[in-house]
């Protein structure tokens, strides 16, 4: 079995370690003998997007999220049918925020999204939501709970299934006490950290998703956790 991962625009997008979550798939994946081509899409390297099995776009600042919309406009069209096809696609915080149909800043002013999801993302006067956040997540996944660390000034509106319900932080705003969108197998979500590296459970949920798209299995070789997890409830312990 083989996996293409795509890592969009990884020069653009990658604040808080967010490349730890490529290293994280790679390396799941390889140790169970899947072969895995990695590809990076940016503005000066465009493949074809087709071609890919799991998705990544990582957070970035204002500036970064702007270069990012008016290149990728032009290719936003099919990651929106990959989505509807049940392409895995993981979006972390700007990347999360950049997918969706607008966000208000502070003057109230509209700058649009991608529109590839129907959901909004409000500036706020209010302080950043920063911290260790610890969700309780909608996913057939065991834990059900995952961990991470949420640093964002936005606050995202949706009707979407949420990623989880919040146990521990903010999540998308301050009202709702939901994290992150769930959308066929699209995930955006405010989790750092970065997400994967602690949350085995939730990265290997993702491959399988990619790989049944093509193959016929049920379930992925099992491999050593005990250090990934250890970390998983040391959030849990000093935090839940």
């Amino acid at each position: 079995m083989q996996l293409d991962i795509f890592h969009l625009y990884p020069d653009l997008l990658n604040l808080y370690g967010d490349t730890g979550n490529i290293k994280c798939l790679v390396k799941r994946a390889e140790s169970r003998g899947i072969t895995v081509n990695l590809h990076n899409f940016s503005d000066d390297m465009k493949e074809d997007l087709t071609e890919g099995d799991l998705f990544f776009i990582g957070g970035g600042s204002d500036r970064s999220q702007q270069l990012v919309y008016r290149d990728f406009l032009e290719h936003k069209d099919v990651l929106k049918e990959l989505i509807n096809n049940n392409k895995v696609v993981l979006a972390v915080c700007g990347g999360y925020q950049l997918l969706g149909r607008e966000y208000i800043d502070k003057d109230g002013n509209v700058l649009p999204g991608l529109g590839i999801l129907d959901y909004t993302t409000k500036s706020s006067d209010k302080k950043r939501i920063i911290g260790n956040i610890i969700i309780n997540t909608t996913l057939d996944i065991t834990p059900k709970t995952i961990v991470g660390f949420e640093n964002h000034g936005g606050r995202t509106f949706s009707k979407y299934e949420p990623l989880g319900s919040v146990l521990v932080g903010y999540g998308n705003n301050e009202n709702d006490k939901i994290e992150g969108v769930v959308y066929n197998n699209y995930i955006g979500t405010y989790l750092h950290g970065p997400i994967l590296p602690k949350n085995p459970h939730l990265a290997d949920y993702l491959i399988l998703k990619a790989l049944q798209n093509k193959y016929d299995i049920e379930s992925l070789k099992p491999i050593d956790d005990s250090i990934e997890m250890k970390a998983h409830k040391k959030v849990l312990k000093l935090y839940g």
